[in-house]
């Protein structure tokens, strides 16, 4: 408690501190076995930061002030501590990956006055801050060759004006705002417009769906595997334990035959990695089926999943982790049971990992019960997406997000799969599903989930837990869908069939387009104000589901429907259609009201293909 009582009285800035009274100020705090004790202090070289996610590396948590040009180190640590303390005006205080970011950002421009000779920042000018957006933007990515993305140079400014901002709480200030009249968000070219800021920059590239198959059946196979691989380790494990104390060869001899004996071929050196396999399999059935980002999958625990009941009997399974994006804290999600069957794997698969921590733990405690590195292995002692070993130099963690790039890479390229796969992908190609989903032409996915319907809010309602902000993006790749289908109607000379394709077709050659100020305008418009879903053979845009055509009732009455649009992706449809009627015209049990509506629906399947620029093709029965 002391502790927090210094920190609760310490100011919120250093202005005017002696040296020895501001180096002893406490800028981080952690909590050992119920200890609060300080963790880094002002005058430290470095900050070690608290409460980051479990997927960073140890050392991202740490600000290195040395890796500032000298003449600005002082500066900046009474700009970093205004930040940690207070946050930026309006704003709430920064979560440590915010003031990581800060720190990085800032010393680009910090390098940048290094190069003009500049060592105060009360010698920057706004003509400086000039210079230095003219500078960035020339910059060249060395991965890709190109031009730093726009959301990058956004990092960079935004940096400058928290250094800005936060200099006015030193005793060393900034004297004039760097770009006045301008903004960041306008410099790096987004305008703050998060949509912008997507389309500049490009989306996570979309998994096509046949290697999304092959990636997510390989993964599964291996998953429905996994008890029988961790049964051979446990039988592994035994005989490490029987055989304590013998030579390391006779153990391995040991183990080979015991791998034998139960069918397995290559030993060790294929069974090791194929152990390993099981985590990265997991994984990628945990991401695909939840949309979860990389560090709410790193923050699962044993036991994550539960079971819950509707009124009408109906259950749903949930998984419990933590979000830290938006702030969310403990989190829930829907899952399907392959979800459970993974985790239930995992929770099995983590367990010598686990015990290693608390072994960990304990050797600590005797060496020194107040050890930090306690509380930074109680933050993973539970968790089951592990890596390490007990060693003196590699210490048992969750797996970071840069190790989890590397080992879904790996993984594809072991199973011949030809994708560059990393962690967010996962979370597009589910909120891509369910957006289909909702359009109509996925329902698979509400099956997995029982009522994942086409609201999905409805089904969630019954959890106030769960990530909410999976919904934009569902919502995102909804809109992004529907404004690919709107944007085909309108292409100039793209036939459509359907009493609304019709009127399309009417509408686009008309002078009615000019109440749009351009043609972007009118699509995002049709789009948002439209319902449009996909029924396997037409797009619907009824607004309800009392539609006789919707779900194969009577397909071809689509043709004639004021909600109908046909397009030429339906005309592989039709002909099959039309084939299999033309074959039915051959019996003779069908009576003559039923010969009456074959014909009809000939007709129909007829008039479509001709309108989509198709002849019908005549196959010999």
């Amino acid at each position: 408690m002391r502790v927090l009582q210094t920190v609760e009285a310490q100011p919120a800035d250093v202005r005017g501190l002696l040296g020895a009274q501001r180096d002893r100020l406490i800028v981080a705090f952690i909590n050992v076995d119920g200890n609060w004790q300080p963790l880094s202090h002002y005058g430290d070289d470095r900050w070690r930061l608290v409460d980051t996610t479990t997927n960073r590396p140890a050392a991202s948590a740490v600000l290195n002030f040395s890796k500032f040009p000298e003449a600005f180190r002082g500066v900046m640590k009474a700009i970093i501590y205004r930040y940690i303390v207070r946050g930026r005006n309006g704003q709430v205080r920064p979560r440590s990956s915010s003031v990581s970011s800060f720190f990085l950002y800032a010393r680009s421009f910090l390098r940048h006055l290094e190069e003009l000779n500049i060592h105060r920042l009360g010698e920057v000018t706004p003509l400086v801050c000039k210079l230095y957006v003219d500078a960035a933007k020339m910059v060249f990515s060395k991965r890709s060759g190109q031009p730093i993305k726009a959301t990058t140079l956004l990092l960079r400014f935004l940096a400058v004006e928290a250094i800005y901002e936060l200099s006015q709480y030193a005793d060393e200030p900034m004297p004039n705002e760097p770009w006045p009249g301008a903004s960041a968000e306008l410099l790096a070219g987004l305008r703050g417009d998060a949509r912008v800021t997507r389309l500049a920059e490009g989306r996570t590239p979309l998994i096509p769906d046949d290697v999304f198959a092959r990636i997510f059946q390989t993964a599964w196979r291996e998953v429905l595997g996994a008890d029988k691989l961790l049964g051979l380790r446990d039988g592994l494990d035994r005989i490490d334990a029987e055989r304590l104390g013998q030579h390391a060869k006779t153990i391995s001899d040991a183990k080979r035959r015991y791998l034998v004996q139960n069918n397995w071929e290559g030993g060790l050196t294929t069974f090791n990695p194929s152990l390993l396999s099981i985590r990265t399999a997991c994984y990628i059935v945990v991401a695909s089926l939840t949309g979860c980002r990389n560090h709410e999958i790193a923050f699962i625990q044993s036991d994550a999943c539960y079971r819950a009941e509707d009124d009408e009997g109906e259950t749903y399974w949930w998984m419990r982790s933590r979000s830290t994006k938006t702030g969310e804290g403990n989190t829930e999600w829907m899952a399907p049971e392959a979800v459970v069957t993974a985790l239930r794997a995992m929770d099995r698969w983590a367990k010598p990992y686990q015990e290693s921590i608390e072994l960990e733990i304990v050797q600590r405690r005797a060496v020194d019960p107040s050890d930090p590195e306690i509380a930074e292995c109680q933050r993973h002692r539970s968790a089951v997406f592990l890596s390490g070993t007990q060693t003196e130099r590699v210490r048992v963690r969750t797996l970071t997000a840069g190790d989890w790039g590397s080992e879904l890479k790996a993984f594809v390229a072991r199973h011949g799969i030809d994708w560059k796969l990393n962690t967010h992908q996962f979370r597009r190609k589910f909120a891509n599903y369910a957006a289909r989903s909702q359009f109509g032409d996925l329902r698979y996915l509400r099956d997995h989930f029982k009522h994942w319907s086409m609201d999905m809010t409805l089904g969630y309602a019954l959890n106030e837990s769960q990530e909410l902000s999976l919904f934009h993006e569902i919502q995102d790749e909804l809109d992004s869908i529907k404004g690919g289908v709107v944007e085909q109607w309108f292409q100039p000379h793209e036939p459509l069939a359907g009493g609304y394709g019709q009127g399309i077709m009417n509408w686009r050659h008309g002078s009615d387009v000019t109440i749009f100020k351009d043609r972007s305008s009118m699509i995002k418009a049709i789009s948002d104000s439209t319902a449009i879903r996909s029924n396997g053979h037409a797009w619907c845009t009824a607004d309800d589901n009392l539609c006789v055509g919707y779900g194969g009732l009577e397909t071809t009455r689509c043709v004639n429907c004021d909600n109908a649009v046909i397009g030429r992706a339906h005309a592989r449809l039709y002909q099959g259609l039309y084939d299999q009627l033309k074959e039915t015209l051959g019996c003779a049990d069908i009576g003559e009201a039923g010969m009456a509506r074959v014909r009809r629906d000939i007709g129909r399947c007829r008039d479509v293909l001709t309108t989509l620029g198709y002849e019908p093709v005549e196959r010999s029965l």
